[in-house]
């Protein structure tokens, strides 16, 4: 017992934040109920970001019942690349990834050809909410398939690789690479056996990587580095991802966004109780930046003082990152 408390108060002292710090607060202290349906919904996110003149991938269709399945064929259209996801699911789960056309038939990303009964089948599925939030009824969005930068491509087993930014009233303070591995079904989910690799706040360079809990330096399956990759467009993401808190309200949350290489960044979705492996993959705790943040909100508040996001960015740059551009 000694011991775990030792344990205990050696992870506090370096900021670990554990999950009921995390919920009590930050997700209970700094979100509102209300306002959860904004980012629990992925069409209702996608709708807001799209009023918001923000990048999201192309909402080809929404299915909402059993005969709206009939209009499957309307949506997708003569495309022959799509993604059907549920409004509301988590973990990646329900996702079903189409990458080609084959006869009458179709071809998922890691190469099962389907029909279109299967298709219409995992549809069905979705709205019954199967894969919802609490299991309650559900829709299917089908939308743009997204084709990853090749920068990801010696690092990145099949899927698509996704940046999550851990965001605090507005101010980014921990970044995370996921890249998707052969276990994780080529699924850019860390329960799955996805990989999670620390990204430097100020300069977008990967630094260590974290898979199944062990820290790793290359991608099991490419075998090549998956420290020192510099992320193009750092500064976007940033952004981007600063810019979520005034989309939809909520203070605490974490930001998936996805490189596209035609189309650079783009919003994926938001969490509202993003998960805690970020720490381990930048071998920092969270708890240590959550601080001065509140710290730095407290001191603009007596000044009557808002940041705009570029300015949030340049901060959490300055304070947070492990390599400044300056050097």
């Amino acid at each position: 017992m000694f011991g775990l408390w030792k344990t205990w108060k050696a992870l506090e002292a370096r900021g670990i934040m554990g999950i009921n710090r995390r919920n009590a607060d930050y997700v209970l202290k700094y979100n509102k109920r209300s306002l959860y349906p904004i980012v629990d919904d992925k069409i209702i996110t996608k709708e807001r970001a799209l009023e918001a003149g923000i990048h999201v991938p192309e909402m080809y269709g929404v299915i909402s019942t059993e005969k709206g399945i009939e209009k499957l064929d309307d949506i997708i259209g003569g495309r022959t690349d799509f993604v059907i996801k549920p409004a509301q699911g988590a973990g990646g789960d329900g996702i079903l990834v189409i990458a080609d056309r084959f006869e009458e038939r179709f071809r998922t990303v890691s190469g099962k050809i389907i029909s279109h009964e299967e298709i219409e089948h995992q549809i069905s599925s979705i709205l019954t909410g199967l894969y919802s939030l609490g299991g309650h009824r559900d829709r299917a969005l089908i939308e743009y398939r997204v084709i990853p930068d090749q920068i990801f491509k010696s690092i990145s087993y099949e899927g698509v690789p996704d940046i999550r930014i851990i965001v605090l009233m507005g101010y980014p303070v921990m970044a995370m690479l996921r890249l998707p591995t052969r276990q994780s079904g080529g699924k850019a989910n860390l329960h799955q056996g996805a990989i999670g690799v620390g990204v430097d706040l100020a300069t977008g360079l990967t630094l260590r990587g974290t898979w199944l809990n062990n820290i790793i330096s290359k991608h099991p399956d490419t075998t090549n580095a998956v420290d020192g990759v510099q992320l193009p467009n750092w500064d976007g993401f940033m952004k981007l991802a600063a810019g979520c808190y005034e989309l939809c309200g909520l203070g605490y949350i974490g930001v998936d966004m996805v490189l596209d290489q035609e189309k650079g960044p783009l919003i994926l979705e938001l969490n509202a109780r993003p998960g805690l492996n970020i720490q381990i993959a930048n071998d920092c705790g969270l708890t240590l930046r959550t601080h001065a943040v509140e710290a730095h909100l407290e001191e603009l508040a007596a000044k009557g003082i808002k940041e705009t996001p570029e300015e949030r960015v340049r901060f959490a740059q300055e304070l947070f990152g492990h390599i400044h551009p300056k050097d």
